[in-house]
């Protein structure tokens, strides 16, 4: 796949333990694994724990990144807001002598923790293998190429995806290519307008078998 990987929801959702753990925000994609480890047993885990592998976006301000803050009533000043609970890294409303930010940066700046980002666009494609004249269904993202979506479904249905010629419509695709850069349209906006079912029409592919066996 690509350098820059997209992931749906639903395989954030997958990584939902804390042996496992993946949150996304503002269209990243965190694993948080090592801080679970870190902080195996703290308080300040118990937000992430009850939000792991879902989007915690309300946490955080959409143009600065920042935590969201609000005007503390009590001392008029601006505090730090954490509408579910403090969490690792979010400092404390008030000055505290067990404070200390020797972690280096917080989570949500650590790039090393960020594996990729979060689709923006959705969809269900129809896959059609003309040879074995095997249909099959494959959630993807639309910001990817159909190399990255052919990776997908060697990953999930054909270990040999990668010795098929790929087409729609007649047409072969580029495979460095997005679905809407080869001009293959998306109408599940217009089916949600007229109150019609997204999957009433889902794209159909097409993959026709080559000579040149691929290794599994």
């Amino acid at each position: 796949m690509s350098t820059k990987r997209y992931f749906t929801p639903n395989e954030v959702l997958l990584h939902n333990s804390t042996s496992d753990l993946w949150v996304s925000f503002l269209g990243k994609v965190c694993n948080l694994t090592k801080v679970c480890q870190e902080y195996k047993g703290s308080d300040l885990l118990k937000p992430i724990k009850a939000f792991a592998g879902k989007d915690v976006s309300m946490w955080f301000n959409p143009k600065s990144g920042e935590l969201k803050t609000h005007i503390d009533q009590d001392t008029g000043l601006r505090q730090p807001c954490f509408p579910h609970g403090r969490f690792v890294h979010g400092p404390p409303p008030y000055p505290a002598s067990d404070w200390s930010t020797d972690f280096g940066l917080p989570w949500w700046k650590n790039k090393h923790l960020l594996v990729g980002n979060l689709s923006k666009n959705v969809k269900r494609i129809r896959i059609i293998n003309v040879l074995a004249s095997v249909e099959d269904t494959l959630e993807v993202c639309a910001e990817e190429t159909i190399n990255d979506i052919s990776e997908r479904y060697r990953a999930n249905f054909n270990s040999h995806a990668r010795s098929y010629t790929w087409k729609c419509e007649g047409r072969c695709l580029d495979m460095n290519k997005t679905m809407a850069e080869n001009g293959i349209l998306d109408d599940q906006p217009r089916f949600y307008r007229v109150n019609l079912p997204e999957d009433i029409y889902l794209p159909s592919l097409l993959v026709f078998y080559n000579d040149d066996l691929t290794e599994d």
